[in-house]
């Protein structure tokens, strides 16, 4: 393996599923349950352990409905202003 070169990864599935939308969902289910959204959301996306998600208001579902490397995806894209 060639340690000097850049490995490339490019998102082949772009669907209509609604990111933010599904982040709100769970991040207002985390809330309500009291815990610290950010932080399990976080936990979640870098580990896909689901159970850093609630099941409250079905949220460990909803979430699972993107793919973790998509939504992250989206989230750098709208951090950066591309979005």
């Amino acid at each position: 393996m060639d340690f000097d070169k850049t490995m490339s990864f490019k998102v082949e599935n772009e669907n209509n599923i609604k990111y933010k939308e599904v982040l709100k969902e769970v991040y207002n289910a985390l809330e309500e349950k009291g815990y610290n959204p950010v932080n399990q959301i976080v936990g979640y996306i870098l580990s896909g352990d689901p159970t850093y998600i609630t099941s409250h208001k079905d949220a460990r579902n909803i979430i699972r409905k993107v793919e973790r490397d998509e939504l992250l995806e989206k989230m750098v894209r709208s951090y950066i202003g591309l979005e």
